[in-house]
């Protein structure tokens, strides 16, 4: 983590690019104009500059979380809430201000960064599909799995009558899956794995990394959907059926 904030704003951004949203707020330019130190920037503008270290530091604070979490061991409803609180709620917060930024940056450089154009269109329909997508689970497929998991574990006399088999839904979903799944290998090639170019101007690479979070953060998101949830949701709707 830095320690020393006593540097020309764009290279803390450079550094960590999440130290971008605390110079958003406090309106202080981190790109092209970035090159004063943020002390003197701070002065300039009358602005408190241990309040603007306080909050950098909150924006670069780690969590660490193993990479071995045991998500195959987790109650399904935790498994739900999870996905719900962590995923969704991430994608609901940061893909429509991720889509604006990307556009806005698009129209102002299109020259010098014309593939930019690209991938605004592409995370624009890719937007509107996760949107509805999560929505859907949300208000009806996870509350409908966390019935019949209640049902099952509490091995209910008539728990057969919950089941409406999700097999129908959930082949809705594999289809819009496999279409986020052609989109973010789309997105992968469009920005070379999220390679930043040489002499890339530092808001070029703060939308990269956001890309990238973006990215990780489907990819385990659709791995615990794909590969944990669904499918144990119908094992469990076959076991009430034996009910």
């Amino acid at each position: 983590m830095m320690d020393d904030f006593d540097l020309p704003i764009s290279e803390i951004v450079q550094a960590d690019y999440r130290t971008a949203e605390v110079f958003k707020k406090y309106q202080l330019n981190y790109c092209c104009g970035g090159l004063i130190s943020l002390k003197s920037a701070c002065d300039t503008r009358d602005i408190n500059y241990e309040s603007v270290v306080k909050d950098l530091k909150e924006s670069i604070r780690n969590v660490k979380l193993s990479g071995n979490l045991p998500y195959h061991e987790w109650r399904t409803d935790f498994l739900i809430d999870f996905i719900s609180n962590i995923h969704h709620s991430y994608l609901y917060r940061e893909l429509p201000s991720l889509a604006a930024e990307l556009q806005s940056f698009s129209m102002s450089h299109r020259k010098k960064y014309p593939n930019m154009e690209w991938v605004v269109e592409l995370l624009d329909k890719l937007s509107s599909v996760l949107m509805m997508h999560n929505r859907h689970e949300d208000e009806i497929i996870f509350p409908y799995i966390k019935q019949i998991d209640s049902a099952f574990r509490r091995k209910e006399a008539y728990g057969n009558l919950f089941v409406r088999t999700l097999r129908k839904p959930l082949d809705i979903i594999e289809r819009e899956h496999i279409r986020i799944q052609e989109s973010l290998s789309s997105l992968l090639t469009m920005t070379n794995h999220f390679t930043i170019p040489e002499k890339a101007c530092t808001s070029y690479q703060v939308l990269y990394h956001k890309l990238e979070e973006f990215y990780d953060n489907l990819i385990q998101h659709k791995f615990l959907e794909h590969n944990i949830l669904f499918p144990r949701a119908i094992a469990i709707e076959q076991q009430l059926l034996l009910l």
